[in-house]
């Protein structure tokens, strides 16, 4: 057996010739020592990552002076005391006393991972052990992508892999700071896993120049991570600004610029105008990106579209243009002294144009009414004065009826004054 083995291990170290006896009579003794959980003894597990430092204390609760040795999981002796019989110079005495044994072990690999025990001569003697695991922190990880370049709306599959590690990773997606969930498989090599994470991904032109983070959940290591920037190419897309008029109505007789813009990946590098459903009017002047009508009519009405393309497609926008009559005065009615004065009015965009135009219509109605119902007053009073005139004559010629009929004047002014009895007054009046 390995333990029993041990006596020869002070004298292959080199130790005094008077200590033999003695190591070789506790060394004895040790290989019957019982194992179990020595009510004197303490000792703790150590988990120590590949090539620290691993620090193994044998304390004693109530010493005696008794012995105090620490062998390895090979049941050879590490130290005896503060001495060390083991020819292997990683493990270093920290301290030594009645009541604690604690030594170190520098570098520490994964064959030093095992059981250690603190032994205690007394009567009867005592045994504990220590385990010390040792971690792995991954040794590579990669993000393997499917397509360097992906375009718009595909689908893409990116791999993380974490490389001989101990315990087995845990690996965690991120696009951005969204985290994404990915598909693990694990695979162990003697005492180490290798893990690989797949995750499927469908891009839009908003993840290009977006990061993805490949994240180690590894208690061996903290934030380790890789990631690889997304290149998503997609076709453009298109804007037509209104440069003149800034804000206001295509009134007829006035100019008209536009200006297209596109932007996408590539950079589009084909761009043209044209007139939806009709030809070009041959006074529209097209430079580059902007469309120029230096004087607006009617027969410029309709749909005027920019087309942009690259590698990956096509896009368009369109500007619905529609000419409105240019500004107008009213003139005052003819029979009025009232004056309509036009207040001109800033419109923002074309559905505030046609109803400025009604307003414009409005005021020109109104005017009219004003004109007829002033018209149809003075028609009135000539009418009325015409029936009072008419009326005052009739009654005049009431006055003197009956004088037509009289065979001298004295009759005619007796008849005109309405009958004999004012005769007969006339004629007292006479006398």
């Amino acid at each position: 057996m390995a333990g029993r083995a041990q006596p020869s291990g002070p004298a292959a170290s080199g130790g005094a010739p008077g200590l033999l006896p003695l190591l070789l009579l506790l060394l004895s003794a040790a290989a019957i020592i019982p194992r179990g959980d020595g009510q004197n003894l303490v000792t703790e597990d150590v988990t120590v990552v590949e090539g620290d430092v691993a620090t193994i204390s044998c304390r004693v609760k109530n010493s005696d002076d008794s012995v105090i040795q620490l062998l390895n999981p090979n049941r050879q002796t590490i130290y005896f005391r503060d001495f060390r019989p083991l020819k292997d110079s990683r493990f270093q005495l920290v301290n030594f006393s009645n009541s604690e044994l604690r030594v170190s072990l520098t570098n520490v690999s994964i064959s030093d991972e095992g059981r250690y025990f603190c032994q205690l001569y007394t009567d009867p003697p005592q045994e504990i052990y220590t385990t010390i695991t040792v971690l792995v922190p991954p040794r590579n990880l990669v993000i393997d992508i499917q397509k360097e370049i992906a375009v718009e709306g595909e689908e893409i599959e990116l791999n993380c892999t974490a490389m001989a590690s101990r315990p087995a990773t845990t690996i965690r997606w991120f696009k951005g700071n969204k985290e994404l969930t990915g598909k693990s498989e694990v695979e162990q090599w003697s005492d180490m896993y290798t893990v690989t994470s797949q995750l499927v991904l469908k891009v839009g032109r908003e993840d290009d120049g977006v990061p993805v983070i490949c994240l180690v959940d590894h208690p061996a290591v903290k934030d380790l991570q890789t990631q690889r920037y997304l290149e998503v190419m997609y076709k453009p897309q298109v804007r037509v600004s209104q440069n003149y008029p800034v804000q206001g109505l295509t009134r007829e007789g006035e100019p008209l610029e536009l200006t297209c813009a596109a932007f996408g990946k590539p950079q589009p590098t084909d761009m043209r105008w044209l007139r939806v459903d009709d030809e070009m009017p041959q006074h529209v002047v097209v430079s580059g990106s902007n469309l120029l009508i230096s004087n607006l009519n009617k027969t410029d009405n309709g749909t005027y579209r920019c087309e942009a393309s690259n590698a990956v497609g096509k896009s368009h926008a369109d500007y619905m243009l529609f000419v409105y009559d240019p500004p107008t005065t009213i003139p005052p009615p003819t029979t009025t002294t009232t004056t309509t004065t036009t207040i001109p009015t800033t419109i923002t965009d074309s559905r505030a144009g046609e109803e400025g135009a009604i307003r414009s219509v409005d005021h020109a109605v109104v005017g009219g009414v004003v004109a007829v119902v002033v018209f149809a007053m003075l028609c009135l009073l000539i009418i009325l004065g015409r029936y009072f005139a008419r009326h005052k004559g009739t009654y005049f010629t009431h006055e003197a009826k009956g004088a037509d009929d009289a065979a001298d004047a004295d009759t005619a002014i007796i008849n005109a004054e309405g009958g004999q009895n004012n005769s007969e007054e006339k004629k007292e009046y006479f006398i």
